[in-house]
């Protein structure tokens, strides 16, 4: 496994760098998490560290960011805040806030405990898919159209494809796809959802801008065509 850390303070970095390493993590240390945040699909990890400070709302924008490309636990530590700032950090997408000071046994056991909680169902546990020639492969995060290159999933994209398959033809509500995807509960965004739609779409629609196997039904959500030669353009 490996975790992103961003941490602007050396010799809290160099604490935390071994303290992920007896979690079992191999450690990837940024000095620019906007820039780590944007090569995400090519550089993903299982866990990220972000210690403050850095500007609150810089920081929020940034888990959002994380979050619109994976669920992975995310871990903020900073120094002391009031509760209506931890309240919004974890609105934004975190999953644990830490406040300085803190100890080095109690970080590792929170970090942990974590990492347990959100181990879920391993994706190589899962069969494969096959719906006319889209082919989805757990144990590789993978999907193969046709004759076409297998392609790599991100998390998310991933989550999206295995919920849209194992429910062929069923129209998937906006807000149902944020809870399976995305695990949050509530009112769906649906600007989040139109986008990784959008980005799955590019991996598996022969013409993404007239979807085939991934159809809208628009003011409700989105479902796999069961019979992609009738698919009509419909992400109105």
């Amino acid at each position: 496994m490996q975790a992103l850390l961003f941490s602007p303070h050396i010799e809290e970095a160099s604490v935390l760098i071994l303290l992920l390493q007896r979690a079992g993590f191999t450690v990837r240390t940024v000095h620019n998490l906007g820039k780590a945040i944007d090569a995400w699909p090519e550089q993903p990890a299982d866990f990220v560290l972000i210690t403050l400070p850095e500007d609150i709302e810089r920081a929020k924008k940034h888990i959002e960011n994380i979050r619109l490309h994976t669920v992975i636990p995310i871990c903020i530590i900073c120094d002391p805040i009031d509760e209506s700032t931890q309240v919004e950090l974890l609105e934004a997408g975190a999953d644990l806030v830490i406040i300085r000071p803190y100890g080095i046994r109690f970080l590792l056991a929170q970090i942990k405990a974590l990492l347990r909680r959100s181990a879920g169902i391993a994706f190589f546990s899962l069969p494969s898919l096959s719906l006319q020639e889209v082919v989805l492969d757990p144990s590789v995060r993978s999907v193969k159209v046709g004759d076409d290159q297998e392609k790599r999933l991100t998390q998310l994209e991933f989550r999206l494809l295995y919920t849209l398959m194992t429910n062929v033809g069923q129209i998937i509500p906006t807000e149902q796809i944020v809870e399976h995807v995305w695990g949050y509960t509530g009112e769906g965004n649906r600007e989040l959802v139109r986008g990784l739609v959008q980005r799955l779409r590019s991996k598996v629609e022969p013409n993404p801008r007239e979807p085939r196997y991934i159809l809208t039904e628009p003011g409700i959500g989105y479902y796999f065509n069961r019979t992609p030669s009738s698919a009509e353009y419909r992400d109105r």
